[in-house]
């Protein structure tokens, strides 16, 4: 292993750029907090930034909302270890994006809602409602916990800075600035990271290519080392990445985060137009694209560039997680200001994450929860508790953040696993209600619960009894060529590997159900979720299925057309004269 002494760091200049990065942040929810505009005190102006915003800001914002430092550590080291293939995740995204903007977009635009899980008050209940709720804060806390852990790790490795240090700065700067502007610093932050993500990619990728001897050269190493390789259609579950994987898997978890989770669906109804909010989710299809290729080709590069010195058997780096960092630090060492502007990168996309999650908690607390015993107090008063929500949840995954730190995965995939074992009942509860008039109460919440605790077992199962290389399909790295005068391959190799990739080395001698736990962890998502519909359907037609009739217009996907906007209003005020949230339909 290298010494301290010979690992590159960061210069007055990289800190410099990261500061400034950090700055404009800050600037822009201090301007807008203190920006008066009309309905600047209302508490819905707060949460939806006065639904006045066109689709570029906010297609970027909800690009930027999951493109967090998960993705720009995670990605490329999966890349590195499973190939090219990662790209199928662009058109996982794609089909997610499709679906989303013609099924669940005009059914959440048009109902003017706040919180996402209004809409389950108003098909199932009250207590629909809170439980959809109350999951919905878990998953949040949990992954922003991941995402905030997640450049604590850089900032630790590349600069030696006190790890938990790195947590709190991460928290206290995103708390901050959420409590203070509401969505709108959130989404013209969100416009202004997603740019410095952006550049971080492609100054790597531009720096990493040259030293390699240009694309061609990277092309041919890559593909020498098994990492082109989108002919991978086989339909073997356990694999880790495959098209069917990445299309089936990826779309459906996916499909969780943007149309069934409130950090997205409050930036659709954001928006000034319901065709404005469809044309959102299409500017951020191109930058979640944008973002993903860039990742892997990196990945790619860094594979070009190690593929006969892998760092992490040579003891350079102890976990995966940290391939993005030492490959900065070591193609820029002569650089500086670049290493800044990686940091900045991830950290960007952390700010924007967290951010995101904080002001949406705040969200769903105040009108799925408390709504009902504040009506009658002034709308100042609701908008302190809104920011005293927004502070106290920004505590909260700091907390979270410290917590993940005990975590023994990856962080794309324990993100991925969080919004699949969470989200993916929630998604069912939705599909179920929009598009199964059927459904009812007993239906529904039987769904969930038999979806959550089948995405619960696979996701400690798997914890348990992780699959080995050749199940996940781990392509094989190298460190024969970097034997140097001074440098030494470790002797302890596979003790590293099986210290920090325990679900990559460790044979469990599995059998039986215990292969259940190797598939990927991309299907997650869509087993439960499919869980979900089944046994709604299942339990509704037992119990005595809901009649279409008594489904109040707007409630389903397909009657939005059928209705005249009289009907719509009469109706829904019926269906929400028993629900403390007091939602109208907007005619159209």
């Amino acid at each position: 292993m290298a010494s301290d002494s010979d690992r590159p760091g960061f210069c007055l200049l990289d800190y410099a750029v990261f500061a400034a990065m950090l700055g404009v942040s800050v600037a822009i929810g201090l301007f807008q907090s203190l920006r008066k505009t009309p309905g600047s005190s209302n508490v819905d102006n707060f949460f939806t930034g006065g639904r006045g915003f066109s689709a570029v800001p906010v297609g970027l914002s909800l690009c930027a909302s999951f493109m967090s430092a998960v993705q720009v550590l995670g990605v490329p080291s999966e890349a590195y270890l499973y190939g090219f293939k990662f790209l199928y995740m662009c058109l996982g995204q794609s089909l997610n994006s499709l679906i989303t903007a013609v099924l669940f977009v005009p059914v959440f635009y048009r109902l003017k809602i706040t919180s996402s899980c209004q809409y389950l008050g108003m098909r199932f209940g009250r207590g629909m409602q809170l439980l959809g709720s109350l999951q919905f804060i878990v998953a949040t806390l949990l992954y922003t916990g991941i995402v905030i852990f997640a450049p604590a790790v850089i900032l630790n490795q590349a600069t030696g800075l006190n790890m938990w240090a790195s947590l709190l700065s991460t928290g206290l700067v995103c708390t901050f600035y959420t409590t203070l502007g509401g969505m709108k610093a959130v989404i013209w932050t969100d416009v202004f990271q997603i740019v410095v993500m952006l550049a971080g990619f492609i100054a790597i990728f531009i720096q990493g290519t040259v030293l390699v001897g240009g694309p061609a050269r990277v092309l041919e190493i890559a593909n020498n080392g098994s990492r082109i390789n989108f002919n991978d259609f086989g339909i073997d579950p356990q694999r880790r990445y495959s098209f069917w994987s990445f299309t089936v898997g990826g779309t459906l978890v996916w499909l969780s985060m943007y149309s069934a989770n409130q950090a997205q669906v409050q930036r659709y109804i954001s928006c000034s137009t319901e065709r404005q909010a469809q044309l959102a989710l299409l500017v951020n299809q191109v930058g979640l694209c944008l973002i993903v290729s860039s990742a892997a080709t990196c990945g790619i590069v860094m594979f070009a560039l190690y593929s006969t010195c892998d760092p992490l058997k040579t003891g350079r780096i102890s976990a995966p997680d940290q391939y993005m960092p030492y490959l900065v630090l070591d193609i820029f060492r002569n650089h500086p200001g670049f290493p800044g502007l990686f940091l900045a990168c991830a950290y960007s996309g952390t700010l924007s994450t967290v951010s995101t999650s904080i002001n949406a908690m705040a969200a769903v607390t105040m009108e799925d929860v408390m709504k009902p015993w504040i009506k009658n107090i002034s709308q100042r008063k609701q908008l302190l508790l809104s920011r005293a929500l927004s502070l106290l949840y920004g505590l909260g995954c700091i907390t979270m953040a410290a917590l993940s730190s005990l975590l023994d995965w990856g962080v794309l995939q324990a993100s991925f696993t969080v919004m699949g074992v969470v989200n993916g009942p929630l998604l069912g509860a939705f599909v179920l209600g929009m598009f199964v008039p059927a459904t009812n109460k007993p239906g529904v919440f039987s769904g969930v619960a038999v979806g959550f605790c089948l995405s619960l077992w696979l996701a400690v199962g798997s914890t348990i009894y992780p699959p080995t290389p050749q199940i996940m399909g781990v392509l094989p790295t190298s460190a024969g060529h970097c034997l140097t005068p001074n440098a030494t391959i470790n002797n302890t190799t596979a003790w590293v590997e099986s210290s920090v990739l325990p679900s990559l080395i460790h044979d469990n001698g599995q059998y039986g159900l215990q292969n259940i736990y190797s598939i990927s962890y991309l299907y997650f998502g869509a087993l439960s979720t499919s869980a979900v519909v089944l046994v709604g359907v299942l339990v509704s037609y037992i119990t005595g299925p809901t009649k279409k009739e008594s489904i109040s217009p707007g409630l389903l996907r397909w009657n939005l057309e059928e209705q005249t906007s009289e009907e719509c209003c009469l109706n829904l005020n019926e269906a929400t004269a028993h629900n403390p949230t007091e939602i109208l339909l907007k005619p159209k």
